[in-house]
Formats: structure tokens, sequence, C-alpha cells
């Protein structure tokens, strides 16, 4: 076998998954692949099989995975119900009467379906498809309309029930019913700090977002509130029923997320949008997406397991903790690297290469693991919006109507503002550590 030093190693596995993913390959066979050819050049074949074997059959065994595609299930299912449609139509009337109020119900309506949907792609494509045109033929800036889609979208990766926690935790060694907790108020915080930003810009900028007319808007007031209720009640009351079941400990997120998926069937039907035909596509859906999870999965268990066993966590760990300025020098560099990662790398393949090995160090430095982790998720919001791998800017660009002329030079000035807002965001938790840990302390045990 060849004896190479742990520096050469951790630089042969980082280096290649950067060069592998930079040059197009997919994320799953580029970690796979590099960390079996690394494996059997160090320790041989037997060693490293039986490593993998027993990386995948730990990986497979995990209950808390579970919950993954059952919370994919809820929010396909909920997508194909009309939640989107509908609040837009109710919030369309409510906000649309002051200057940038169509682009705050965008972020409004990504809010609410950050808890109900939480797949990026699903979220972007509705807002698109139902908010950008709403937006762009009554005047609206190209760039601040493409940009609270794309903002407004993001945020279910951090809003829960969030399938990045739910594979956070095991990859943490986190409780995911804590991490859940612990996202609600810094994602509702981000959803604040867009639509105060929004209103400000259309404040000083008022030609850029005209406010809808009258005419547009001239319903009833019980017709509207009709409106509200009906379509925003259902699923917020759906959500909470299934991070409350969490948060008072009645059942924990994999028997919340089944009766969450159930519930989003019933919420369906009560739409008139369950048919056979919904409940198949949704299904083959929630197979993809759950596929392509386990499948990054797998191979980056693989990654890790070679990583640490041939000591590339010890030279990670030996950079950080040697960063100038101490604990916050280190964990200056830790969002740096996580940030710099996100504009290349799948946020899949983050979490699950970077955790096992990031992790352990939080505590060395005198920093809650649950405040690390969350920091960590919230920086994660940048890698949907920071090109070159910005993946909301490429569903919003696929999406988008052509007859409407957005470019994807409109998409970027737009969604440049939200990456700085994301870094205020940031530096409101490390001012205010208890936005993160608060809530997950009040968790019934």
């Amino acid at each position: 076998m060849i004896d190479i030093s742990q520096e050469t190693i951790a630089i042969i596995l980082l280096l290649g998954v950067l060069i592998g993913v930079i040059t197009g390959f997919p994320l799953a066979p580029v970690i796979g692949g590099i960390a079996l050819v690394v494996g059997y050049f160090t320790w041989g074949g037997p060693q490293v099989t039986d490593l993998f074997y027993s990386r995948m059959w730990g990986l497979i065994r995990s209950y808390v995975i579970l919950a993954a595609p059952l919370f994919i299930f809820m929010g396909i299912m909920l997508e194909r119900s009309g939640i989107a449609e509908r609040l837009y139509d109710a919030l369309y009337l409510w906000l649309g009467g002051f200057r940038g109020g169509l682009a705050i119900t965008t972020v409004l309506i990504g809010t609410i379906l950050a808890a109900c949907v939480g797949i990026i792609g699903a979220s972007v494509t509705m807002l698109a498809l139902i908010a950008l045109p709403a937006m762009v033929k009554r005047g609206y800036d190209k760039a601040l309309a493409s940009g609270s889609v794309c903002a407004g979208g993001t945020l279910g990766i951090l809003i829960p029930p969030s399938i990045m926690l739910v594979l956070y935790g095991p990859m943490a060694e986190i409780s995911v019913g804590k991490l859940f907790m612990a996202a609600f108020i810094p994602g509702l915080v981000l959803s604040g700090l867009y639509c105060i930003y929004i209103a400000l810009y259309c404040l000083f900028l008022p030609h850029k977002a005209p406010a809808v007319p009258v005419e547009e808007r001239r319903v009833p007031f019980v017709k509207k509130t009709y409106m509200l209720l009906t379509s925003l009640v259902p699923p917020v009351i759906l959500v909470l029923s299934v991070l409350g079941s969490i948060f008072f400990g009645v059942a924990p997120p994999t028997e919340a997320a089944s009766v969450g998926a159930f519930a989003a069937m019933l919420l369906a039907l009560a739409y008139r949008r369950l048919t056979f035909r919904a409940l198949k596509e949704t299904a083959f859906e929630t197979l993809r997406v759950t596929s392509k999870v386990i499948f990054v999965a797998v191979c980056a268990f693989m990654f890790v397991g070679v990583f640490l066993g041939l000591g590339g966590g010890n030279v990670v760990e030996e950079i950080i903790l040697s960063a100038p300025g101490g604990k916050w020098g280190a964990f200056a560099l830790i969002m740096f690297v996580v940030f710099i990662l996100g504009m290349f790398i799948d946020w899949l393949g983050i979490i699950f290469i970077m955790i096992p090995i990031i992790t352990p160090i939080g505590p060395v430095l005198g920093f809650d693991t649950l405040w690390l982790a969350m920091m960590i998720c919230v920086n994660l919001q940048m890698s949907f919006l920071t090109p070159p791998f910005a993946y909301a800017i490429f569903f919003l660009r696929a999406a988008a109507p052509p007859e409407l002329g957005v470019t994807t030079a409109d998409i970027i000035r737009g969604v440049i503002p939200y990456v700085f807002l994301i870094m205020i965001g940031l530096g409101l938790c490390v001012a205010f550590p208890q936005l993160i840990l608060w809530l997950p302390a009040q968790m019934v045990k």
C-alpha cells in the first residue's frame, strides 16, 4: 500500500472533488469514485470494502432518514393541491395596493411554501409561474421581481420541516426536532429582512414597483377575508400540527412526517386536486428525489469514511484552530469555506461531506453545537443565490415565461442584495444567539 501523509491525503481528496464537480461531473460518482480509488491504494481492497459496507448499512438503517421521503411526499402533494395559487390570489388583493406589495406578497408566499413544500425547485418554479408574470406585467423592475422570487423560493431549505435539517441531524448527531425549532426564528428573520428591504427599496424608487390599480383590487372586504382564511388557515394548521407534535414531544420527526404526508393528501382532496394521476406523479417524484438524496448520501459516507480514516479531519481541524483571531477567526474561516463551497457544490454534498468534519471542531472552539449547525444552515441559503452554481437562478431562468423577457443578468442583479441580507441575518444570530437557542430550550423533553 502507498504511504501518504495526512496533509497530502486531504489535498488529494478535497481538490479531487472540486475539480470533478467544476468539470461538470455529477457529485455522487465524483466523491464516491475518489474515495474508492484513494482508499484502495492506501488501505487495500478488503479494508475499504468493509468500511464502505458498514457505513452504507448504517445509513440505510437510520430511522431518522425515513422522515426525508415522507416530508418530500408532503411537499410535492401540497404543491399539487394548488395552495400557491390560492394564497397569491388572496394576498394580491390585500397587499397589491402598496408599492412593492406584489414583491412582498411573493416573499410571504415563499415563506409559507417553505413550511409546506421545502423543495427549492418546486417553490421557485411555482413562484416563477404565478408571481413573476403578475409583477413584470404591472411594470415591476425585472431584477426586483426576479430577486423576490429567488429569495422567497429558497427559504424552504431553512424553514422547517426542511429536508436539509432532516439530513443534517444524523450527520452531526443532533436531534432533528431541535434543529427544526432552532431554524424557525432565523427563517422568519430572513423573511422579515427581505420584506423590509423591498419596502425601503420601493420607498426610495417607487417607479420600480408601482401599485396595482384600484379597479383590479375592488373586492368586498368579506370576500377578501374569506379568500385569505380559506387559503391560509388549512396549510398553516397542517404545518403547525406537524411541528407542534415535535415541539411538545408527542411524536418524533419521522412519525410527524408520516402524519404530515397523510394530512397533505386530505388537504389536496379538500381542494379537489387529489386524483389517481396526481398521486402517481407525486409518488414517482418522491422516489426520484429520495433516490438522488440517498445516492449522494451513500457516496458521501464513503468519502467521509476515507477522509477521516486517513487523518484528513485532523488536518482540517488544525488549520481551523490555527486561524488568526481566536475562536471567532476560526468561526469566520468555517463560514467562508462553507460560503465558497456553496458556489460550486450542491448543498447535499456540503452537508454529507463537511458536516461530519466541521461539527467536532465546534465544542473545541467553545461554540454550542446546535448554534453552529444553524449558522451553517443559514449560510447555505446563499448557495442557492451565488453563481456560478446558483440553483435558484437556474430554476427561475428555466421556468420564467419567455414573453416576459427576463434575462439571466436581471436575475443575478436581483439576487445580489439578498446575499448581503443573509449575511446580515448571520450577524444578527451571532449578536443574539437566543434567536437560535431559545425555542429549542422550550421543547417538551
